[in-house]
């Protein structure tokens, strides 16, 4: 097993479907980190995991009225990986499923009013807490140092309104240094 830490930005977005007119989401960055584990199955197959703290959310419009949204994660990722390379640099494909737990997070309406975000599956809640997903990307390995690109896609709507359905979009480059 090797085991290491997790260091990165991330390029989020919030993919919203609401009958409103809604301006195409900005792409604010949001920062990730935590711990990363690689755990061998056989010689060229791995589990990569851990536990990240991670930023996410969006810039947009509805109507006149602009929104910010700002909520921060705990994430599991489970990713099954297939390594090829030399022994001095190896090349990582990666795919899976992650959870994700809300801790935090702020909002910002028009007007500059900053409130936290209320998380929960009643209507007048901002977001529910938990998130589901997948994501797939690549990583290179050299010298006790990986750096990987992943995509995550939200697959668990994350909206606590009715009429909203919302799910997280997630480009995120990482630095990994092993132990």
């Amino acid at each position: 097993m090797k085991a290491g830490y997790r260091f990165g930005i991330n390029l989020t977005t919030i993919i919203i479907n609401t009958n409103s007119i809604i301006s195409k989401p900005e792409t604010p960055i949001g920062i990730h980190f935590g711990a990363y584990y690689d755990i061998a199955l056989k010689r060229h197959i791995s589990i990569q995991s851990g536990f990240l703290f991670s930023s996410k959310g969006a810039d947009y419009k509805i109507d006149t009225v602009s929104y910010s949204l700002a909520p921060t994660y705990i994430e599991i990722p489970v990713n099954l990986a297939y390594h090829f390379g030399s022994k001095t640099t190896k090349i990582s494909l990666f795919a899976g499923p992650y959870s994700g737990c809300a801790i935090g997070g702020y909002k910002i309406v028009s007007g500059n009013e900053f409130k936290y975000l209320n998380f929960g599956s009643d209507q007048n809640d901002d977001l529910k807490r938990f998130d589901f997903g997948f994501n797939f990307g690549v990583g290179v390995s050299i010298k006790g140092y990986v750096i990987s690109a992943q995509y995550g896609i939200g697959l668990t709507n994350i909206s606590s309104a009715n009429n909203f359905k919302m799910r997280n979009k997630v480009i995120g480059i990482s630095i990994i240094s092993l132990k």
